[in-house]
């Protein structure tokens, strides 16, 4: 899997979360997972999540760490697999870091504050997630917490770089192991 950290602020407005953005836009093609920062604005209308929109609950953070990652060959459920193995590793690289975090399904708290937010879907061809790590939780319409104003994470490019290659190795390390066992 590819990995890259866009230098450029992108701000995630839902949208992105398409098929083959990021080979149009960043020229990766096949499995790939992109870090980049910004602020994130979801409008309803945006939407994914479908539960969200029911319960009129947009997204925002001022400045976020997003990851989207696009997978080939990859059915639904196989993704929302893939998507949980992402947080569990945000967690896992948060806790070496010293922070105590709850996962609950695909979100991660610090101190009953949402750090994250995260979705799975598929296109025609591929799954897509997008997962966001707030940065400044400063106005966000729930309660929250961010890596540098609650946690004093101060390298954010430093922090994605690992999430992104810690995942793809674990996702690369999974479909070689799926070749090294006979049928029964």
């Amino acid at each position: 899997m590819k990995t890259l950290l866009i230098d450029e602020k992108i701000k995630y407005e839902g949208w992105q979360l398409a098929p083959h953005w990021i080979y149009k836009n960043f020229k990766l093609q096949g499995d790939a997972i992109v870090a980049f920062i910004g602020e994130c604005e979801v409008k309803l209308t945006e939407m994914v999540d479908i539960e969200d929109v029911i319960n009129n609950e947009p997204i925002y953070s001022k400045n976020m760490l997003s990851f989207i990652t696009e997978q080939f060959n990859v059915n639904l459920v196989e993704g929302v697999f893939r998507q949980r193995l992402l947080i569990c590793i945000i967690k896992e690289v948060l806790e070496n870091r010293g922070f105590t975090v709850r996962r609950s399904g695909d979100d991660l708290f610090v101190n009953d504050k949402k750090l994250t937010v995260s979705i799975a879907t598929k296109s025609l061809t591929s799954i897509l997630i997008h997962t966001g790590i707030n940065i400044d939780s400063a106005g966000a319409p729930v309660k929250a917490c961010g890596l540098t104003n609650d946690l004093g994470v101060i390298d954010i490019e430093e922090f994605a770089k690992e999430i992104m290659d810690r995942y793809s190795e674990e996702i690369d390390d999974i479909i070689l192991a799926s070749t090294k066992v006979r049928g029964v």
